[in-house]
């Protein structure tokens, strides 16, 4: 790569997959969905908290992806990205138009499994927790809900999160950060390591 060439955020082979689906073929197209289709679900799963919805969006914005794959700038983000940021626009159609059940939702952030020795008050004390954290999570506004899921569920960078989100890296950062007040204030008469170990394993 010569000194004034951009960096590029997407490694050589998928790269070479986009440039082959982008010449018409089926196996590249193939293999990029099998790459990231589980994560692009996982995402819509978090946000529309639906099966069947999360199925639909994910179909969407592989159907939108793969039509607009010429469009894909890999100097400007990795792939996977330009993906998320197709799937949250497509999700915010669907939890803007409704009101998000209240799920297990910190089940889709964090995988916390309990030790396998763990005692039943101990099982129903981590359970409890859980819900705990879940309620907390349903509270927040879409915006801190989709910063909290990008940044702990996926392990994007602030830099990342903000591509995704549409907005300034500052603004993902605050955010994320407004999140964590939040679910502390929530989460309170619960013990203040409660999220701080979450997120520790996240």
């Amino acid at each position: 790569m010569r000194p004034d060439e951009p960096l590029l955020h997407e490694d050589e082979p998928t790269l070479k997959q986009i440039a082959s689906a982008i010449q018409g073929d089926q196996a590249a197209y193939q293999a990029l969905y099998e790459s990231f289709a589980a994560g692009v679900y996982r995402l819509c799963y978090s946000l529309v908290l639906d099966e069947a919805d999360a199925e639909d969006v994910t179909q969407e914005s592989f159907v939108y992806a793969f039509r607009c794959l010429k469009k894909y700038d890999p100097r400007k983000a990795a792939f996977k990205t330009w993906l998320y940021t197709i799937a949250v626009s497509r999700c915010r159609n669907v939890y803007r138009r409704r009101s998000l059940p209240l799920v297990r939702l910190s089940q889709l952030l964090f995988d916390v499994p309990a030790p396998v020795s763990e005692a039943p008050e101990a099982c129903a004390a981590r359970r409890a927790a859980v819900e705990a954290v879940a309620a907390a999570l349903a509270r927040l506004s879409p915006q801190l809900r989709e910063a909290v899921v990008l940044r702990y569920g996926h392990g994007l960078a602030y830099r990342e999160i903000a591509e995704v989100m549409g907005c300034p890296q500052k603004t993902a950062e605050s955010r994320v950060r407004v999140a964590q007040e939040q679910l502390r204030h929530l989460l309170r008469y619960h013990g203040p390591s409660l999220l701080e170990e979450l997120l520790r394993l996240a």
